[in-house]
């Protein structure tokens, strides 16, 4: 029996020894070193929330990361801090709706950075009404950035990951470990009130991250999605301060929400060359939400 994996760190770019010894259970596994050193990561959605955290985590555990979103100076803000902390990142401008700065962006930072060897998929927006009261304009707002958006970002990636894999195959060489990690939510998996155009727009990334991980499998482009459940972050960090906050936190299994750092682990792992047999998988960090 393979026993579970323990993650530690003892700082920005601390390895852990990995230490094996046959026991009567089987293989025991000690302790995990997860060493992105000579990765490119391309983070969407980096300028706050999630993403600024999986910026900083990639990037400690030493991956350059690529830092993408409309809010430049808010990417520069971060670039700095996580520079300041030995790591390396780069800027680019991302707008996930519009086709041209996708193409532009991907180009720019591998320019910049390498090629990319991990995207993580996390741009995202939301509007709060009634199911009657969606107009056009609400859905596409939301589809656009959410499902659309995701869905050429990774395409874009993909595109350049499968040609570097077909060039390997010629070459002889072994496959390029690629990791498409797509953020989707557990409002993907259940519907919650006055967010159900939210909840569909997830709900596509969930089969959306199954379709690629089917097709671009064999080109070494491991695809998987995580399902965060209610995160505390700056945007909606004022929400669980309020009643109405506080209500549905006493309705949660244990009572209390998520922090960006409890999925350090899971994108750890997944952004690693050690989650190279997960592959289409929907993995909810939700606190036993769903």
């Amino acid at each position: 029996m393979l026993s579970c994996a323990r993650f530690t760190r003892a700082g920005p770019l601390a390895q852990v020894p990995v230490r094996r010894h046959y026991t009567s259970r089987g293989l025991r596994i000690m302790g995990l070193s997860i060493n992105l050193e000579g990765k490119v990561a391309l983070i969407t959605g980096a300028s706050s929330g999630l993403g600024a955290r999986f910026a900083h985590v990639l990037a400690a555990a030493g991956a350059k990361v690529v830092l993408a979103s409309r809010r430049v100076e808010r990417l520069k803000e971060l670039r700095a801090d996580i520079e300041s902390k030995g790591g390396s990142a780069h800027v680019v401008r991302l707008d996930v709706t519009d086709p041209d700065s996708i193409r532009a962006a991907i180009a720019h930072a591998e320019t910049e950075a390498g090629t990319i060897d991990i995207l993580v998929n996390n741009s995202g927006v939301s509007t709060t009404q009634r199911m009657v009261d969606v107009t056009p304009d609400d859905f596409d707002f939301v589809f656009d950035t959410n499902t659309r958006g995701a869905f050429f970002v990774a395409q874009e990636t993909a595109k350049r990951m499968i040609a570097r894999a077909r060039g390997a195959e010629r070459n002889g060489s072994p496959l390029p470990q690629s990791r498409i990690i797509n953020i989707a939510s557990v409002a993907g998996l259940k519907v919650l009130s006055q967010i159900g155009v939210y909840c569909m727009s997830k709900a596509a990334v969930v089969h959306m991250t199954r379709a690629m991980a089917l097709e671009w499998g064999r080109h070494g482009i491991n695809t998987n999605a995580i399902c965060p459940g209610y995160i505390d972050t700056e945007i909606n960090h004022h929400h669980w301060e309020t009643e109405a906050g506080q209500k549905l936190v006493q309705m949660l299994p244990r009572k209390r929400v998520g922090k960006p750092e409890d999925l350090d682990g899971l994108i750890l792992l997944l952004a690693s060359d050690q989650s190279d047999f997960i592959n289409g998988a929907i993995i909810n960090a939700d606190d036993g939400m769903v």
